[in-house]
């Protein structure tokens, strides 16, 4: 009998199973964290406005990358519970939607950007630099967002199957062909016209319509568990709501994310401009820390949907515990390299003493919340893995708007900008302390469940 994803997500040792899925994201997601951080080098070479744009533009990538990731999490667990349980017909349909979903919220996008770039900046600032930096790169992003949202789509669908080694293979041909053209498109080189912040956006969506090609092909190809049919993209209102339910949590939570960069950014700009930059250099720098982690969390997601849709309490129980150790280990590097190295770490962004000042105590601040992350990232995936994505939510809300703004917000009416970034850590623990009521929640939920049906 041909050996399928799904007989190995049942059946291989757990320990094999996580890291065989998981290595691959975590490599990729990498490579993705590094194409994020080259952008902002090359950026930081043209001057510290163009620097600050790119950061101010966060909240715009960070709400369109919320909707296809979310969306994508709907789809995965669906998809890999739905194998699981043996539903294939469910698991077909919930593919197709997924696609349809997907071109859907590109035209939403393609006009937000069309419509919305120039104000969004200019709401930030009066600094011309930094409103036309800006705006270009926020309209390129968001007007040519086809690729980004195919390509995390197509790429869920394989990584729902097992297939992460071919889902890995279309994220690093995107971000290698990213981190080829930034600085030829950015400075101009080999007679191309130079393009600056520009140049660093068109790079990026050419790097993700190639990388959602290259997915498309290898779910033709290689992923026979699941069919997709441009006849069988129609809309379908159970699935849709379906996918939702578990998607809008975490669509919800990274736009918490979003909302919560763009105040920030707001209580920043009140000390100065370079606090701004200092902040977008962190978030590029903390993403090779936490980059990992979510990659762990999508090899790690499919097994739990797929082991709790079998009816197999043991595997989902011994999956989770592995990867919360794992994330806490990887986190505990994080944190070394942050303190002990961030003159090191900020050098990349050609900074000045002005950012040096202000950037060293700052990633040493915030570094001190990464371990304690470790625990509630992958606690959160657990919760939507498996039926309870609502506490995901709240578990995020609580954490970046109910207290990690307000105490910005009041550790900012001291003066002392050193001060601000201990909202992280405070934010942090109610997050360590809400994570791990809901987990024992959700598992005691998904232990009746189980409980209740005979194993596949």
């Amino acid at each position: 009998m041909e050996h399928t994803p799904e007989n190995k997500m049942g059946v291989m040792p757990v320990g094999k199973l996580l890291f065989s899925m998981s290595i691959p994201m975590m490599i990729s997601m990498l490579v993705q964290a590094l194409y994020n951080i080259v952008d902002s080098i090359f950026v930081a070479q043209i001057s510290e406005n163009a620097l600050a744009a790119v950061s101010l533009a966060f909240p715009l990538q960070t709400l369109m990358i919320a909707v296809a990731v979310g969306t994508g999490v709907g789809l995965n667990a669906l998809i890999s519970r739905s194998l699981g349980a043996k539903d294939q017909d469910t698991a077909n349909r919930v593919t197709n939607v997924g696609v349809l979903l997907a071109l859907c919220s590109f035209a939403a996008f393609a006009l937000l950007g069309a419509l919305l770039a120039g104000p969004f900046f200019r709401f930030q600032t009066d600094a011309t630099e930094i409103v036309r930096h800006g705006t270009a790169y926020g309209r390129i992003c968001l007007c040519a967002s086809l690729g980004l949202f195919c390509q995390i789509t197509l790429e869920r669908l394989l990584q729902s199957t097992g297939r992460t080694k071919l889902s890995m293979i279309s994220q690093l041909t995107g971000a290698i062909l990213n981190i080829i053209l930034d600085p030829i498109l950015i400075f101009g080189l080999f007679g191309l016209p130079r393009l600056e912040v520009a140049g660093a956006a068109l790079a990026t969506v050419i790097g993700q319509w190639v990388a959602a090609g290259l997915a498309l092909f290898l779910n033709l190809r290689h992923n026979p568990e699941l069919h997709l049919s441009p006849k069988e993209l129609r809309f379908h209102g159970p699935t849709i709501r379906a996918i939702y339910r578990i998607g809008v949590p975490s669509i919800l939570m990274q736009c918490i994310g979003s909302v919560m960069v763009f105040f920030f950014n707001r209580i920043l700009l009140g000390f100065t401009t370079t606090a701004t930059a200092v902040f977008g250099a962190y978030f590029k720098l903390q993403s090779f820390v936490f980059m990992p982690i979510f990659g762990l969390n999508n090899g790690m997601v499919p097994i739990v949907a797929y082991n709790f849709g079998a009816r197999k309490p043991h595997r989902l129980k011994k999956t989770i515990k592995l990867a919360v150790i794992t994330a806490i280990c990887i986190m505990a590097l994080g944190t070394l390299a942050f303190e002990s190295i961030p003159q090191v770490l900020l050098g990349f962004f050609n900074p000045s003493p002005d950012m040096l000042a202000i950037g060293v105590p700052a990633l040493r601040i915030i570094a001190t919340h990464f371990v304690l992350a470790g625990f509630a990232i992958p606690v959160i995936s657990v919760c939507q893995a498996i039926g309870n994505p609502f506490y995901s939510l709240i578990c995020s809300g609580c954490r970046q708007l109910v207290v990690l703004l307000p105490s910005a917000w009041l550790l900012a009416q001291t003066g002392n900008l050193n001060l601000v970034w201990l909202a992280f850590p405070i934010a942090e623990l109610v997050s360590l302390l809400l994570s791990t009521i809901f987990l024992r929640r959700t598992l005691r939920r998904a232990d009746q469940i189980m409980a209740s049906e005979s194993p596949m």
